[in-house]
């Protein structure tokens, strides 16, 4: 059962939330959850969902299918992820078949010894993308690494993954790694929660992270792809892009807009911006700030595109919300205007997605469903601070480990929409 609130012409008054007044956007914002809890069933305290994107299959003469991917965890653990379940929907999220467990294609596999301990390989972080060229789902994340259930092996090597959706038999090809010839992306390099690009020709830029072993600093590029259908090949490295602070730049993020390519990155302290003309090689980054002038808050986690022919949206969190409370103030979960002149975010146009409930977010993912609606895909992460390291079954804010789509409704048809 899907529980719909309706989100028309929000104002948001300036209070001591932090959350200022805007203006009206030229979207409704539609909230719904697709699911709760872990298995379709109500949240049990020990495992969540978490990395749900969506990805679309169009059809003709009706709706598309969408397919949201989602990604189990330990909630013992961090980062302890399990094979990736879907679901599925023909009308336009009315109704959801599901969640299905890609356990065989999307699951771990054995991956040696670390230490004598047996190791497992985790495809994660997946983010499934209509690739038009080609007529195919194509998904893209990184693997990762674990000896046991407390988290990925710590500075363990990672592999770019891919995989490719059947949309007649509803499975996903099991998921391989991307070949790098030698050089600094062979050791452990990722497109984890990163979102792509694609051309009109069908190569793709897909941004990537990587670190040289036994280095903690990373660092961003993109890749720029032939896919055949079945098969992701790199083409050319762009250059690096780089940030001598504590863990560097990761999670890079793309969008192109009215000729320009912007990319948005994570930092522990925080988020960054470039642009581009090609898409491959960058300026300069700057840290993402307000229009004013002032920081924008977001850091340490990841921030995404929504891409209108009108505008260019940025999706984020941010600290000054009333939320000291919620892990890194991952919560609620915002968008706003960007300036694409000025790289910076119109403070008058914020709005709120989805409300703070308890739980953080910030693992999220977004899909343009039609030229009339563009979604973000969210979970309620149900791990706190590690004073309170599990959210409880019954809790004060009302977390209960939804998975939320956000729908967002068009005043004016997109006309950039490009079925991605």
């Amino acid at each position: 059962m899907i529980r719909s609130l309706v989100l028309v012409g929000l104002l948001f008054m300036a209070t001591n939330s932090g959350i200022m007044q805007a203006a009206d956007p030229p979207y409704r914002i539609q909230l719904d959850t697709i699911t709760k809890g872990y298995d379709g069933m109500p949240y049990d305290g020990k495992m969540c969902y978490t990395q749900a994107r969506a990805g679309i299959v169009p059809r003709s003469d009706r709706d598309p299918l969408i397919v949201v991917t989602m990604s189990p965890m330990l909630l013992t653990g961090s980062d302890s992820y399990f094979a990736i379940h879907e679901m599925r929907s023909g009308d336009l999220g009315k109704t959801w078949s599901g969640p299905f467990k890609h356990t065989d294609t999307l699951g771990r596999r054995p991956g040696g010894k670390f230490n004598g301990n047996p190791v497992e390989v985790c495809v994660s972080d997946y983010w499934p993308k209509w690739h038009a060229k080609s007529g195919k789902l194509l998904g893209t994340g990184q693997s990762l690494r674990y000896a046991n259930n407390k988290g990925p092996i710590n500075g363990s090597s990672r592999d770019t993954t891919f995989s490719v959706y059947d949309a007649e038999k509803n499975t996903w090809s099991p998921w391989e790694a991307l070949v790098f010839k030698e050089g600094k992306l062979q050791y452990s390099s990722g497109a984890g929660c990163t979102q792509r690009v694609d051309l009109p020709n069908g190569e793709i830029l897909l941004p990537v992270y990587y670190r040289t072993e036994g280095n903690k600093i990373a660092e961003s590029k993109i890749l720029r792809c032939g896919f055949d259908g079945k098969k992701l090949t790199v083409l050319e490295e762009g250059p690096a892009l780089k940030l001598e602070v504590k863990r560097g730049l990761t999670e890079p993020s793309l969008a192109h807009f009215k000729g320009k390519f912007f990319l948005t990155l994570r930092n522990d302290d925080a988020a960054y911006v470039a642009v581009s003309d090609d898409g491959v090689k960058f300026g300069d980054i700057k840290k993402w700030t307000w229009d004013d002038g002032t920081d924008l808050g977001s850091y340490n986690t990841q921030a995404h595109w929504v891409t209108h022919s009108d505008a260019l949206y940025l999706v984020y969190t941010r600290r000054g919300a009333n939320n000291d409370h919620i892990f890194r103030h991952r919560a609620p979960l915002f968008i706003a205007e960007v300036d694409v002149a000025k790289l910076q975010v119109k403070k008058a146009t914020e709005q709120i997605l989805i409300p703070e409930k308890g739980a953080r977010f910030g693992n999220f993912g977004v899909c343009n469903v039609s030229e009339n609606e563009t979604w973000i895909v969210e979970t309620e992460w149900m791990q706190r601070p590690p004073q309170e390291p599990i959210i409880p079954v019954v809790n004060k804010w009302g977390a209960e480990g939804r998975v939320y789509a956000a729908r967002i409704i068009w005043q004016k048809p997109n006309k950039a929409w490009d079925k991605h």
